[in-house]
């Protein structure tokens, strides 16, 4: 089986092709400029892979949490070119995708949400693909839900802007984390598989960004009054 698989959630573009269980991906530091390097990104793609859009069985996307125009960027161009293509599509977690990452059997997710909170979730990988522990959800590091037992691994840049405060709240049952891990395509390719190889996937035109807030900036005061407590 063959799929494309997309993730615009973080500061990185990336995408990859999951062919028969090899992947191709490439990944690239974005900025602001996702939109324009996406479409030449998934075309050279193409071009090494020999193959084309309509040899896809369906196209995985990062559906978020994450930023907000990014997520929007990976629902948008996976639903469009679906649509022309007839291909079912799969939204995956990119808190999942960390998870997938790390190659580890229990793993905290967090992202960095901005405004003092994160975007976290908890996994254990089973047989047949992974549990949720706990549930997506946005919070503050120090409120951060409990996880049971030991043996968890940290992954995300939540673990790199709340350091302190995550190992705090999770004092004695991390054996490691990556502050730098990114919800990488071929990350989500890989969960994506899996989930059209099980007939998971839906119409394009059901596909939509998953968000855990609603409010993406702050008011001139509420920053003020940030700035003014952490004085």
């Amino acid at each position: 089986m063959n799929i494309l698989a997309l993730d615009t959630s973080t500061e990185y573009c990336s995408a990859a092709l999951w062919l028969d269980g090899a992947v191709l991906s490439r990944n690239m530091h974005a900025g602001q400029k996702h939109s324009e390097m996406l479409m030449p990104m998934l075309d050279a793609l193409f071009r090494e892979a020999g193959c084309g859009i309509r040899d896809m069985a369906g196209i995985a996307f990062g559906s978020g949490p994450g930023s907000f125009t990014g997520v929007r960027i990976a629902c948008g161009v996976a639903q469009g070119l679906a649509l022309g293509a007839g291909l079912p599509v799969a939204g995956i977690s990119t808190l999942l995708a960390l998870a997938e990452g790390t190659g580890r059997e229990r793993v905290i997710a967090a992202l960095d949400a901005r405004m003092g909170e994160i975007y976290f979730a908890a996994y254990e990988r089973k047989e047949d693909g992974w549990l949720d522990i706990v549930e997506p959800c946005l919070c503050k590091p120090e409120d951060a839900p409990s996880v049971p037992g030991t043996g968890w691994f940290g992954a995300g840049s939540g673990f790199s802007a709340f350091a302190d405060a995550l190992q705090g709240r999770y004092s004695g049952q991390l054996t490691g984390m990556n502050g730098d891990a990114l919800p990488m395509a071929e990350y989500i390719a890989a969960i994506g598989a899996l989930q059209f190889a099980r007939g998971l996937g839906v119409d394009a035109a059901s596909a939509q960004p998953f968000y855990l807030r609603d409010k993406v900036a702050l008011k001139t005061s509420e920053r003020e009054q940030m700035a003014s407590d952490k004085s």
